[in-house]
C-alpha cells in the first residue's frame, strides 16, 4: 500500500555510507546534528552554482573535517585557496573552533551527468529561466543514459507551466530496482522557485550493482615440519663423509 523508504537511508551500512561520521552522546549529539544540518546550508547557500553534490562532514577528538564533493572544484577553491579559507572562517565563526581544527576538502565529482543530486539541480534551474519542463527532463535523462546509468526516473510535481491545478509528470528510462540492495541507486530532491509557486523535482539513477564484500574467517597458518626421508638422510650423510 505505498510503503516507501528513502533509497539512500535504506542502503546505509551496505553500499551506501553516513555523511556525518562522528559518535556522541545525549545533549551533545543533538547539538552536533543541528551544527552539520546549519554547516551544509551555510555553504550551498554560498555556493548555490557550484554543483555541490553532497558534503561529508567528520569529527575526531576536537577536529572537524569538512569534505565539499562538487562539479566544479574551481569556483569553491578560488584564486590561490581563497575559497578554502572562506569556507573555514565560515566554519569557525558558526562553531566557535580555532582555525587550525577545521580541515576542508574539495573533491571533484568526475562524472555529474549520473549524480541525482545535480541532476534535479540543473532541472531546477532550467525551470526557474522558463524553459520547458519536460525539454528539462527529457535533456536530463538523455544526458544521463549516455553518460553510462542503468536507469533514470525524474519526477516533477506542482503548478506545471504555470496551470491553476497542481499534478505530477514523470519520466522512467531504463529500469529501476529500488527494492534490490545491491542495486547503487542515487537519489536527490530540490526545488526550484518560480513565480507561481514551488515545484518539487526527485531524481533517481541506477548507476550500477555494489555488492557488499562478504567477511571471510581467515584460515589458520599451519606449519609444518619437513621430514626427510631415508633416502634423503643418507645423501646428506654422505655428504658430509666427503
Amino acid at each position: 500500500m505505498g510503503q516507501k523508504t528513502h533509497p539512500y537511508g535504506f542502503r546505509l551500512g551496505f553500499n551506501k555510507g553516513w555523511l556525518s561520521l562522528w559518535y556522541a552522546k545525549g545533549k551533545s549529539y543533538i547539538d552536533l546534528f543541528h551544527i552539520d544540518i546549519h554547516i551544509r546550508k551555510l555553504i550551498k547557500k554560498q555556493y548555490k552554482h557550484a554543483g555541490i553534490a553532497s558534503i561529508e562532514i567528520k569529527r575526531i577528538s576536537d577536529t572537524i573535517r569538512v569534505q565539499i564533493n562538487t562539479a566544479r572544484p574551481g569556483i569553491i577553491i578560488g584564486k590561490g585557496g581563497s575559497g578554502v579559507q572562506q569556507i573555514k572562517e565560515l566554519i569557525k565563526n558558526y562553531t566557535g573552533m580555532t582555525a587550525d581544527k577545521v580541515l576542508v576538502d574539495v573533491i571533484e565529482i568526475k562524472y555529474p551527468e549520473i549524480v541525482a543530486q545535480l541532476i534535479g539541480e540543473g532541472i531546477a534551474y532550467q525551470i526557474e529561466r522558463r524553459i520547458s519542463f519536460r525539454r528539462a527532463m527529457r535533456k536530463a535523462v538523455d544526458s544521463s543514459i549516455r553518460a553510462g546509468a542503468m536507469g533514470i526516473k525524474i519526477r516533477v510535481a506542482g503548478r506545471l507551466g504555470g496551470n491553476e491545478i497542481a499534478r505530477a509528470e514523470w519520466y522512467l528510462v531504463g529500469k529501476l530496482p529500488l527494492q534490490t540492495l545491491k542495486a547503487d541507486i542515487d537519489y536527490g530532491f530540490t526545488e526550484a522557485f518560480t513565480d507561481y509557486g514551488q515545484i518539487g523535482i526527485k531524481v533517481w539513477v541506477y548507476v550500477s550493482d555494489k555488492k557488499k564484500e562478504k567477511y571471510k574467517k581467515p584460515e589458520p597458518e599451519i606449519v609444518r615440519s619437513h621430514t626427510p626421508t631415508r633416502e634423503q638422510a643418507l645423501e646428506s650423510e654422505f655428504e658430509n663423509e666427503e
